[in-house]
């Protein structure tokens, strides 16, 4: 068939090949063909299918025109003669193309654009209100693993409150460890002012106990304080990283969508001329605008495919560790306690000194007006005064001994 219009190529080039493919066992190769006689001077390939011999061997892609098979021109041919071409051949076949060779950026048009916002508006709308509205829904519309981006935003909010509450534990626990230090150091200087052997021996017994409980304190906010770290990395990598992946799986589905609405819209404008008997321009000169498209819609299929499968992983895989991380961290904050806690009452029944009986007659806690510590002078100046004064008999040793219960 002769064409009077030339090819509209529309700045793309093209480069001829050929390829052998091995059919399937169902005597396909795996591609659908369309444009052909008597409308079209190109046959092209619109799609190729997934785990087909087509696809796995990666040399015809959509757009790209079919010019002969086994060696035979099917200039002028029919699409529906080219697949009966094809299916004729058993075994392997020869497929003769021209491989179309097209800057992706040329069918990101405006219109593209649009067409990605409008996915985007109608992602979480319900079908009577899109259909009130006029926006008709794609099938990939109400995602669950776009629904995936509130169910992390609130396991992020868990994690940050998980994070806020055990940083104040800590902090109150290190005071209280603290405070177990000051006790210690207080007991111990008592103890070692204390004259009396046995009171000493117990003050210094008892302030070693509390400076004990401060090391058990320390050793184990040394054993929970990674759980901020674990939980700090999930919060602000882990799940911010997955968030990240999800919006770019949406921005590749939003697109991907949009170039099937574009090819629909292309195919409707080709039926209607059709059915009109009227010709359209660029069908007659090798439908290239429309061959851009397919190649478009192929390419960001193939990248929302990989996307649905990162995020899949991703997701999994934060899964997991959500709930493992979440139960690790209880354990070892249970069995820090538990240690902690074992620790503190074994050391407190060690240190079980009660009552402390302390001669307040003997003490050496005298103090002048400066402060200034008095040893012998005092308690000579205190035995002369109670010589002179010979007090009344009161009751043996009434007044001279105290229990520190």
């Amino acid at each position: 068939m002769d064409y009077e219009l030339e090819e509209d190529k529309m700045g793309m080039t093209v480069t001829s090949g050929s390829v052998k493919l091995k059919k399937d066992s169902q005597n396909l190769i795996g591609i659908s063909i369309g444009g052909g006689a008597p409308l079209c001077p190109c046959l092209y390939v619109v799609q190729v299918f997934d785990n087909t011999p087509a696809s796995k061997d990666c040399t015809l892609a959509a757009g790209d025109e079919i010019v002969g098979v086994n060696g035979k021109s099917l200039r002028g041919r029919t699409k529906v003669e080219v697949a009966r071409a094809i299916q004729a051949v058993k075994g392997e076949v020869t497929i003769h193309y021209n491989k179309l060779h097209a800057d992706p950026k040329l069918g990101k048009t405006l219109d593209i654009v649009l067409k990605k916002q409008k996915h985007r508006m109608v992602e979480h709308m319900s079908s009577s209100t899109a259909d009130a509205l006029g926006l008709s829904r794609a099938i990939l519309c109400n995602d669950s693993l776009i629904k995936k981006l509130e169910e992390l935003d609130r396991t992020s909010e868990l994690y940050k409150g998980l994070m806020e509450h055990s940083k104040k534990l800590l902090r109150s626990f290190y005071d209280l460890s603290q405070t177990h230090k000051a006790f210690g150091d207080v007991f111990a200087v008592i103890g070692a002012r204390e004259t009396q052997p046995k009171a000493s021996e117990a003050f210094m017994q008892f302030g070693e106990a509390h400076r004990n409980i401060e090391k058990y304190g320390i050793r184990m906010l040394k054993t929970v304080k990674p759980m901020l770290s674990d939980l700090n990395t999930y919060l602000n990598k882990a799940v911010p990283d997955t968030k990240l992946t999800i919006r770019k799986y949406a921005d590749a589905k939003f697109e991907y969508l949009s170039y099937c609405l574009k090819v629909k819209e292309l195919d409707d404008e080709e039926y209607a001329y059709a059915a009109l008997g009227e010709p359209l321009y660029r069908v007659e000169t090798g439908n290239y605008e429309y061959r851009l498209i397919l190649r478009c819609r192929q390419d960001a299929r193939q990248r929302f495919a990989k996307m649905r499968s990162d995020v899949l992983v991703k997701l999994e895989l934060l899964d997991q560790k959500h709930v493992q991380d979440i139960v690790f961290q209880l354990q070892r904050f249970v069995s820090g306690m538990s240690n902690y806690h074992e620790d503190c009452h074994k050391q407190m029944k060690e240190a079980d000194v009660f009552p402390i009986e302390v001669d307040l007659l003997r003490t050496t806690f005298n103090y002048d007006k400066a402060n200034e510590f008095n040893d012998h002078e005092d308690e000579e100046e205190e035995e002369e005064e109670v010589e002179e004064k010979e007090p009344e008999p009161q009751g043996p040793a009434e007044g001279k001994m105290i229990s520190i219960d």
